[in-house]
């Protein structure tokens, strides 16, 4: 699924935080193995930016143009879902 999704140019960086081993992350986790490197495949100069931080509450955040963000909350996600957060994120 991820193999089809190409960023559009009002998207500007995509920065997903996750928690390297805490349960609530587990789904976040999954998504980067699985799909990290298509994402990257299909915009290969888009940054998308991964945070790791002991105890954090896995997150979403897209940041448009005009330095507009927007953020969801990837807590206890499976990684279909983290992929389908992404493809809402970035047709915004």
């Amino acid at each position: 699924m991820s193999r089809a999704l190409k960023f559009g140019s009002h998207l500007k960086e995509l920065r997903i935080h996750l928690c390297q081993s805490g349960e609530t992350s587990k789904g976040v986790r999954q998504f980067i193995e699985n799909h990290y490197v298509d994402l990257k495949k299909q915009n290969p100069t888009f940054p998308i930016l991964i945070r790791e931080c002991s105890g954090v509450q896995p997150r979403l955040w897209a940041r448009y143009d005009m330095g507009k963000e927007s953020s969801v909350s990837l807590t206890n996600l499976q990684a279909q879902d983290v992929l389908k957060q992404v493809q809402v994120l970035s047709q915004k």
